[in-house]
């Protein structure tokens, strides 16, 4: 898949940034990012009840269901509205539902489940596409279940890597309590500068994570590192001009009830844009440089004629 890109190994050089970003524009428009991104933004919906009570009731073990809740109130406030928060709120409070018996508890875990793997297949798929691979179809049913057992392996991923975020956050703020002690005027920029690196560095590894282990290839670190570093630095970029877009425009406001709705569509479809160009960058910069890259033993390279 990388042979007729061997002449181009070397190391990365300042110059050829420009070339590289024009060649993953490209790669990105041609793979109809907008379409991929609407589609993983509908299965981000059905999936979200299962995500939330599996990561809130992970966190919820150190932290207390409170107090996550209103960090992740916060957070989402902060980005996309108070009526978006407050509808998350509200599917948390009725996907984590009352008292019921054995039966409708084991059925309703197991639907949560399904739900909350189902954004991560489908952004697979997706990712496959970026990849130029696909899945072999004479492994079609035992793949299926190991691609929903991969997928809600990302999701305990991303709640571990929340709880270290967490853990980070409380260590970071006891140390600033102890410098204000000493140096006031410095604390209060400490725990900023600290808390975006943080931040930075948690979204990070889970691109890295997801650009390693999602797709179906075989991909070299180096080229995984570089990508999602881009990726988490326009992701950071990406969500601060979003939350003033959503704070100035009200992009969902003609939709009356349902706008918080559209809000967290309109979220992950914009960021999924962002990934998905990240993704083109990783696997732009690894053809340029003869990097490993190449289909996993239970695929095979993508027909694009068929796909296009």
């Amino acid at each position: 898949m990388n042979n007729d890109h061997r002449q181009n190994s070397g190391r990365f050089r300042i110059k050829d940034l420009p070339g590289l970003i024009k060649k993953t524009a490209i790669a990105w428009n041609d793979d109809d990012p907008w379409r991929l991104s609407a589609i993983i933004a509908y299965y981000a919906i059905l999936a979200l009840p299962g995500l939330l009570v599996i990561v809130i009731g992970m966190l919820s073990s150190l932290y207390g269901t409170e107090m996550v809740q209103g960090r992740l109130y916060n957070e989402i406030k902060g980005i996309m509205g108070a009526s978006a928060a407050d509808s998350v709120q509200s599917i948390f409070r009725n996907a984590k539902g009352g008292e019921s018996s054995w039966v409708a508890a084991v059925v309703g875990i197991g639907a949560l489940v399904f739900g909350a793997t189902g954004v991560f297949y489908h952004l697979q798929i997706s990712l496959n596409r970026v990849w130029k691979v696909e899945s072999d179809p004479k492994n079609t049913i035992v793949q299926y279940l190991i691609d929903r057992t991969k997928s809600f392996g990302f999701v305990l991923v991303i709640g571990f890597l929340l709880l270290i975020s967490f853990i980070l956050s409380a260590l970071l703020n006891a140390l600033q309590g102890y410098i204000s002690q000493w140096i006031p005027e410095v604390a209060y920029y400490f725990l900023q500068v600290s808390d975006v690196v943080v931040t930075f560095g948690v979204i990070a590894v889970i691109f890295a994570l997801i650009f390693k282990y999602l797709p179906d290839v075989q991909i070299a670190w180096r080229s995984v590192w570089i990508g999602s570093f881009i990726t988490a630095f326009l992701f950071s970029i990406g969500k601060e001009i979003l939350s003033f877009y959503f704070g100035e425009a009200s992009p969902a406001s003609v939709y009356g009830a349902a706008g918080s709705i559209i809000i967290i569509l309109l979220w992950v479809s914009y960021s999924c844009l962002i990934l998905f160009f990240g993704a083109e960058f990783t696997y732009v910069y690894a053809r340029k440089y003869g990097h490993k890259i190449a289909p996993s033993s239970h695929a095979k390279p993508l027909n694009e004629k068929a796909s296009s």
